[in-house]
């Protein structure tokens, strides 16, 4: 008798699985990077594995991080790196990267905001 993947009695299914034994990701994307769904990406998802059509749903929704994706799905970050590099390659999904702009006084100002702004939670 077989289980569904989500439930927790079913089968592993193995990380090389899911990337067709791929491990690195054909492009970087950074873990606080950005992805949204492309216009057409809601369609061309339809016609793609599981995961893939879940991450198009997620990001057709509000804008989501590589790491909340990851999260989302229960896989390793790395995993998910490639699956969303391949649906940013195919055109599914948009990536908005971080820019490393402004100086390095500019960018430790933002992170102490940041610090504050968690330590208050």
């Amino acid at each position: 008798m077989g289980h569904s993947r989500d439930d927790p009695r079913g089968a592993l299914v193995r990380p090389y699985a899911v990337t067709r034994g791929r491990t690195e990701p054909t492009q970087a994307i950074a873990i606080e990077a950005v992805l949204v769904t492309s216009p057409h990406g809601l369609q061309e998802a339809q016609f793609t594995e599981r995961d893939r059509r879940t991450i198009a749903m997620l990001c057709s929704e509000r804008p989501q991080s590589m790491a909340e994706i990851a999260a989302y799905l229960g896989m390793p970050l790395g995993v998910g790196r490639v699956l969303v590099s391949d649906m940013v390659s195919a055109g599914i999904l948009i990536l908005h990267t971080t820019e490393d702009s402004g100086d390095l006084g500019q960018r430790i100002d933002v992170l102490e905001r940041v610090l504050v702004g968690l330590r208050r939670l």
